[in-house]
């Protein structure tokens, strides 16, 4: 069975785009690394978080232990942007957790780790055109965890809202267009048609509203009949 289940701590064919050496030589320097890299991560996952899972499968009293980590971080923004490389102290204990730890859940994501030939200085950033990871540059869904729509469906939002508003303010500069949303054409409209249909007031009505006394009514026709 040994030659048809993958083992558990075996490391992915991934190559660094950035590393000049060859795969054989990879393989070679994987099987004595220190340090895991770790991606799938929430934006909103802390160091200390990390720490406390990825501290389970070590052995400080072999003298073991995670020496370092580096959270990955937007070229941009300086804030996180969803993995980190965690460095320990020997490579049994880097295997132990590639083995237990990865495809398990931290912040309800499933992270994935692997072997990594070791961090230098500037892989802490991300190598997306916005800043992050390359891997947000394209994503098409909608994940909270990671800043919710791919850097790219953001910026097509982004211009599709430009050209909206630009088309709104054209609007606005043809003679007759409807300002403020046509609230204020309204009720001023409203309020002339109200004016033209009251019938205006004629001297005749004055005094004579309709709701005279009915009885001074009736005992002048009374005094006009007698006088007939």
């Amino acid at each position: 069975m040994a030659h048809i289940v993958t083992p558990l701590d075996q490391p992915s064919n991934y190559k660094d785009s950035q590393s000049r050496v060859d795969r054989q030589t990879q393989y070679n320097l994987l099987k004595k690394s220190t340090t895991l890299y770790v991606g799938n991560l929430s934006f909103y996952t802390t160091e200390e978080q990390i720490y406390e899972l990825f501290n389970k499968c070590t052995t400080p009293e072999e003298g073991g232990g995670i020496k370092r980590i580096i959270m990955g971080l937007d070229r941009n923004t300086r804030t996180p942007c969803g993995f980190c490389f965690v460095e320990y102290y020997s490579h049994a204990e880097a295997l132990a957790c590639l083995r237990y730890i990865s495809g398990t859940k931290l912040d309800e994501r499933i992270i994935r780790c692997d072997l990594d030939l070791g961090y230098r200085d500037g892989r802490q950033f991300g190598r997306g055109r916005s800043g992050g990871q390359v891997r947000d540059e394209h994503r098409q869904d909608y994940d909270p965890g990671r800043g919710g729509w791919g850097a790219h469906a953001q910026r097509a939002e982004i211009e599709r809202r430009r050209e909206v508003e630009e088309r709104y303010n054209d609007a606005q500069d043809v003679p007759g267009a409807v300002a403020g949303g046509g609230g204020d054409w309204k009720d001023a409209n409203h309020q002339a048609a109200e004016t033209t249909l009251k019938r205006a007031r004629s001297p005749d009505d004055e005094g004579d509203s309709g709701r005279g006394d009915p009885r001074l009514k009736i005992e002048e026709q009374e005094h006009d009949a007698n006088r007939m």
